[in-house]
């Protein structure tokens, strides 16, 4: 699909895709630019509302990235701009500050917009685009689920036509229905045509941009049978022209309460960035650079602070609806930015017209797309402890803030890498009846060990977070024996480093052996693991006659080993 011998520009990896473009990609990239135009308009005005700000903003918001992405981004598909997420996560982080001291809220948005870019920036410059493999599958699963449900929640009071002045989502959920007699009817049934019409839409005609159709028909159902002066809400007037550059201005108490809400923005909005990004590049056969897209995302949120805009992410919908219709490079976003500005600035009056209570049954619609019911029901049957995580954050995102929720997740990722860590599968090998080879004894029935050899083999390598548990089993491993242990042999072919602690337990283990007249060694070493045992001089603890490189020459050993012993034993008689 994709030149695999570009030479990508350093730095601007989409601009050398440009200037490379190819006459055959441009159909494609006219029809999925104008089609996600027409489905961002108005995903982008709801997600301005869920964000806080005016609708419009959500569309100014669309503008620095399109632009920025398309010669920094290193995916020649992704969708960059406004997104669920990072809104609900601009909200939180927002509204409290503006509650307790009357701040601007629009002005705080691009402020943050402008924190979020530095901090990815920061991430660029020192590499830390691994990061966001800290969140792993169950975490993402469960912290989108909870995400989906507070988008829901603050959506009631739109849909509804009624005002919630409660934050939280049981608080909003709980007020909703204490005020369900002061719900205006006519609201609440155009939400739920509209959202009935997304859902049908979408089942039917998949690539069809179904949100912007929702709110054209609303539009013309406000005009046609006067809602608005049945009390529907519209977004009414919405400012001339386009976004101005404008300097964020931020006091140094807003600044200190904001940092740890840029850094959980950033995390969050480059996990799903470049996630994202990989699934396409997986299915489309063409890599991405993650470090890359910490300058991409970075720049593009400094461009949204300078341009009255908010935090920003990638977009998995438009993504999807560019690849469907074929997209081959980053001209497609560069089509939909003209069709956005020219709608800002000649379709005002039509944007005016939108409902409200429409836009709301878009975010809604949009999260129900984020809670995967197949993933949770594939983590059910794949391990329990998975499904823990999943459920978890779920919790750690609903009983807390959202940013705690974003901290928790991460908590739990390195605490479940660290589990697994700390307490690695471990193993005994045997000889199996009619199978060649050595073989857990665990697994297979009838199995049964070397009488005096023990093999014994840790799944993980060693350090200083599982060298106690690592010789626990070990010794065990030995008692278990019913025959007396001569020979104790370690399979490190899953340890492929050491450090100090674990050195020192296994000089510890070597000499606890010794003591008992039981032989240590170690066989499958790697060349890295060996020469850290020789800078150790643990290998001369051992002695090299005890290394061996692979199983079969181990079990030689002890078997030349065994026959020595049984000619010595002979000749003594």
């Amino acid at each position: 699909m994709f030149k695999k011998h570009q030479v990508i520009l350093p730095g601007i990896p989409g601009l050398k895709r440009l200037l490379s473009y190819q006459r055959a990609w441009l159909l494609p990239d006219i029809l999925a630019g104008v089609t996600v135009a027409a489905y961002l308009i108005p995903q982008c005005m709801a997600y301005g509302e869920l964000a806080g700000v005016q609708p419009v903003v959500g569309l100014w918001a669309i503008l620095p990235p399109m632009i920025i992405y398309a010669l920094l981004g290193s995916s020649p598909q992704l969708s960059v701009g406004p997104e669920s997420t990072t809104a609900v996560m601009t909200a939180a982080a927002i509204a409290p500050l503006v509650a307790s001291n009357g701040s601007n809220y629009a002005s705080l948005a691009s402020v943050l917009a402008f924190m979020v870019g530095i901090v990815c920036i920061i991430g660029y410059i020192a590499r830390l685009g691994f990061l966001a493999d800290l969140l792993s599958k169950p975490i993402l699963v469960g912290y989108m689920a909870g995400v989906a449900v507070i988008m829901i929640t603050g959506q009631l009071g739109k849909i509804g036509g009624i005002k919630i002045e409660a934050n939280t989502v049981f608080g909003e959920v709980g007020e909703f229905f204490s005020k369900l007699d002061q719900i205006h009817q006519p609201t609440l049934i155009l939400a739920a045509i509209v959202l009935a019409f997304l859902f049908i839409i979408q089942r039917r005609f998949p690539t069809a941009p179904g949100p912007l159709l929702a709110v054209l028909l609303a539009t013309a159902s406000v005009a046609l049978f006067h809602l608005e002066q049945q009390g529907v809400a519209v977004v009414k007037e919405i400012p001339a022209g386009l976004p101005h550059l404008t300097l964020p201005k931020l006091s140094t108490q807003e600044l200190s309460t904001l940092v740890a809400s840029a850094i959980g923005i950033a995390i969050v909005g480059y996990s799903d960035n470049v996630l994202t990004a990989r699934a396409f590049a997986s299915r489309n056969h063409y890599k991405i650079d993650a470090n890359q897209e910490l300058l991409a995302l970075g720049t593009s949120n400094l461009g949204n602070g300078l341009m009255q805009g908010f935090p920003i992410s990638s977009s998995g919908s438009r993504t999807a609806i560019a690849d469907s219709l074929g997209s081959k490079s980053q001209a497609f976003s560069l089509v939909a930015l003209v069709i956005v500005i020219l709608v800002l600035l000649f379709l005002r009056p039509l944007l005016a017209e939108f409902p409200k209570a429409a836009l709301g049954a878009i975010v809604i619609y949009a999260a129900t797309k984020l809670i995967e019911i197949p993933e949770f029901l594939r983590l059910t049957q794949f391990r329990r402890s998975e499904l823990f995580l999943a459920v978890a954050t779920i919790v750690g995102v609903l009983f807390t803030d959202i940013l705690v929720g974003v901290g928790i997740a991460v908590g739990l990722s390195v605490i479940d890498l660290f589990a697994r860590v700390a307490r690695p599968h471990d193993a005994v090998l045997g000889e199996v009846p009619d199978l060649p080879g050595l073989h857990d004894i665990e697994d297979w029935e009838g199995a049964k060990t070397i009488p005096g050899l023990v093999i014994y083999r840790y799944d993980a390598p060693l350090c200083f977070a599982n060298v106690e548990h690592f010789k626990r089993r070990a010794l065990s491993a030995i008692e278990a024996e019913k025959t007396p242990v001569e020979w104790f042999v370690l399979n490190t072919e899953a340890i492929v480093e050491v450090d100090i602690t674990a050195i020192d337990a296994l000089a510890q283990l070597h000499s606890e052996l010794a003591a008992k007249g039981i032989t240590f060694a170690m066989t499958r070493v790697k060349q890295d693991l060996y020469k850290q045992l020789k800078r150790s001089q643990l290998l001369q603890k051992i002695g090299s006659e005890h290394i061996y490189f692979t199983l079969h020459t181990a079990l030689a050993a002890f078997q030349a080993r065994d026959r020595h012993f049984n000619e010595q034993s002979t000749q003594s008689e």
